[in-house]
């Protein structure tokens, strides 16, 4: 561990998080965003010498035993994520009802989010990410069987520390942590109450909830869905997926036959009404963070996240002003994410390679938009292949379906 590097908004330190958590003092972060190591590959496969006893094993993590884990990446060896204790060491350094997000792999999820229990934490949610950009690593075993399904979701634990005080509001008052924040995340999409009868008074023929459209005729149509538990990358293949609907608008109150107020194109839904063509595919009703070749900005890492998918969640559990740590901060995505907000970010990573990466990506923060996006076209043209953005192979789905599966050569996966 060498000492921490202030860059912007951003404190790096370069070391093992279990390691450099202990130094840091208790109760003082106010959230956890974090993407760490899935630990796809088997434990057989993980451990050199792997036996019959696998806790012995998984609680290894740094033993001379640990292989190479996903895409062949050491960091992904051992089970540092499904260590209680990693949490227990992140628990320590967050304030009570601090909220902690942390992404999974849908194979090994269950693992991490035990173990995030286990250290004490509450399990609020599980977020799903929904992205088109997924390649099978299935074997053909011939007629159309295979081994896999094409990868398409991963999962977020939504977790918080208890709470000191007895209620959320007097833990918000005295520590900032405890609540989310809803209206800064709703989806923008159609105005979700509905509409008073042209010239009712208040209180009749109105909304049960929403403004008072007879009082106010300036609604702040921004305001938007309420925020889900499921989030997706916007791409053909997911918003296929859903099913194309109508709004169904508000059920409250007769047809407006009024005018158009403030301009607004309002449509009739039913007994109630919506603004504007809310049609579409349902997918509309969910965050959309749009995966972007600029989210790589050259690194190698073969796991990054959509900047716009970790602000989202930044956003969501962290106090305005407040402070965020990642303690698997891989290239920076946090970091960054938590400059757009207005925060403070805490990272960690052991790796020297996206060491470099964060350096990098938080220099560029400073130096503006236009720097940004010229290292980013610069990224674009190396004579390389980064893979997918959220790579979850480690060969080309053709490589893997071209031939039928010969089992005398190797186990089935």
């Amino acid at each position: 561990m060498t000492d921490p590097v202030t860059i912007g908004n951003a404190t790096l330190y370069c070391g093992d998080c279990r390691s450099v958590l202990t130094t840091l003092a208790p109760d003082s972060i106010d959230a956890v965003v974090t993407d760490p190591p899935y630990h796809l590959t088997s434990i057989v496969k993980r451990f050199a010498n792997a036996s019959a006893d696998r806790e012995q094993y998984a609680a290894t993590s740094n033993s001379a035993y640990m292989s190479r884990g996903f895409m062949g990446k050491t960091w992904d060896g051992g089970a540092v994520a499904f260590d209680p204790d990693t949490w227990r060491a992140v628990y320590r350094v967050l304030k009570p009802g601090a909220h902690l997000v942390a992404c999974g792999g849908t194979r090994t999820y269950h693992r991490m989010a035990c173990a995030i229990e286990d250290a004490g934490f509450e399990i609020r949610d599980t977020i799903s990410w929904l992205y088109g950009s997924g390649f099978p690593k299935s074997r053909n075993i011939g007629k159309g069987w295979g081994t896999a399904l094409k990868p398409a979701c991963e999962l977020i634990v939504l977790a918080r520390k208890p709470l000191s005080e007895g209620t959320v509001a007097a833990n918000v008052l005295r520590w900032g942590t405890g609540a989310i924040n809803v209206d800064g995340c709703r989806v923008p999409g159609a105005f979700e109450s509905g509409w008073s009868q042209s010239g009712s008074k208040a209180g009749k023929n109105t909304c049960m909830s929403g403004p008072n459209y007879a009082r106010d005729p300036k609604p702040d149509n921004s305001v938007g869905r309420w925020p889900a538990n499921v989030a997706h990358d916007g791409s053909d293949e997911v918003t296929a997926a859903f099913p194309d609907v109508h709004s169904a608008g508000a059920s409250c109150g007769p047809k407006f036959e009024g005018g158009n107020p403030n301009g607004v194109a309002y449509k009739h839904g039913g007994n109630g009404f919506r603004i504007g063509d809310d049609s579409g595919s349902a997918a509309r009703f969910f965050y959309t963070a749009k995966a972007d070749a600029d989210d790589r900005l050259g690194s190698r890492h073969p796991t990054v996240k959509p900047l716009d998918l970790m602000q989202w969640l930044v956003r969501l559990v962290t106090p305005k002003g407040g402070t965020v740590l990642d303690p698997f901060a891989g290239t920076g995505t946090t970091g960054e994410a938590a400059w757009r907000e207005g925060m403070r970010a805490v990272l960690i990573e052991a790796e020297p390679e996206y060491q470099a990466d964060i350096r990098r990506r938080m220099a560029l923060v400073l130096a503006g938009p236009d720097e940004r996006m010229r290292e980013s076209i610069k990224a674009k043209n190396l004579p390389r292949d980064d893979g997918p953005l959220f790579a979850t192979r480690d060969a080309t789905w053709s490589d893997m379906w071209a031939k039928p599966f010969d089992f005398s050569k190797e186990p089935q996966p």
